[in-house]
């Protein structure tokens, strides 16, 4: 688990707040370091559509690079932060959500995670985990949260087809579910970053590197996003 300490909690709250009052998270290094002077050591952030192998590929990377590998670790840590049970942020993690639905599930489960809160803890969470360096963070709009001039931004993709062949034969799912899941899963992370981050995960701009893996094994991407990540921070710097 992350260990949090007092004197770092004023600039989460006001990194969250801000994103609210703006509608997305603050986008660049400078606007990040000018709230508190905050230095971060080189890390990686790795956004992904599912059936793309972005998963094992952002853990080969991390193993490769002797890194932590953030996926799972993040919701027991936000969990811990908003000191609420771990089922409870499973159920609205990387989710859009309505105003509607927020204020239905907040009066009728008193242990329902307001997304203020949710989002709050969360960049808590990241900024927390990026700050510390050799670091590998999948999803969750990390790339939106955490300042560009100190991370290695990925996007691991692959066409729709594709997703669904994978899922398929990895997940051993009929072809009929596999499209409901695919579906499914890259809307919800996409209303994800569109409702707390106000971007398109699709567009090429908002990362350092995009990886179509239809002809790349788990090696040969992670191989690229190593070389990327050597390439922008030369020794690790």
């Amino acid at each position: 688990m992350v260990q949090y300490s007092e004197e770092q909690m004023p600039w989460y709250n006001k990194i969250a707040d801000r994103m609210f009052e703006q509608q997305h998270i603050v986008d660049h290094a400078a606007e990040i370091n000018a709230l508190e002077g905050l230095t971060f050591k080189p890390f990686i952030t790795v956004s992904r559509d599912p059936g793309s192998g972005g998963k094992p590929i952002a853990e080969l990377v991390a193993k490769k690079l002797n890194f932590r590998f953030y996926d799972k670790d993040l919701i027991d840590d936000i969990a811990k932060s908003a000191e609420a049970r771990t089922e409870i942020m499973k159920s609205i993690d990387e989710k859009e959500r309505t105003l509607t639905e927020d204020f239905v599930h907040n009066l009728l489960n008193p242990e329902y995670i307001t997304e203020r809160h949710y989002i709050k803890h969360l960049c808590k969470v990241i900024l927390t985990v990026a700050r510390q360096g050799q670091v590998v963070i999948l999803g969750r709009g990390s790339n939106f949260i955490t300042p560009n001039a100190f991370g290695l931004h990925v996007r691991i993709t692959a066409p729709y087809r594709v997703c669904v062949a994978r899922a398929v034969e990895f997940e051993r799912i009929p072809n009929q579910r596999a499209r409901e899941v695919i579906r499914k899963t890259m809307a919800e992370r996409s209303g994800f970053v569109k409702q707390y981050f106000g971007k398109d995960i699709n567009v090429p701009k908002y990362y350092d590197l995009t990886l179509n893996t239809t002809y790349l094994n788990l090696n040969e991407a992670a191989a690229i996003i190593i070389k990327a990540f050597e390439q922008k921070f030369p020794k690790g710097k």
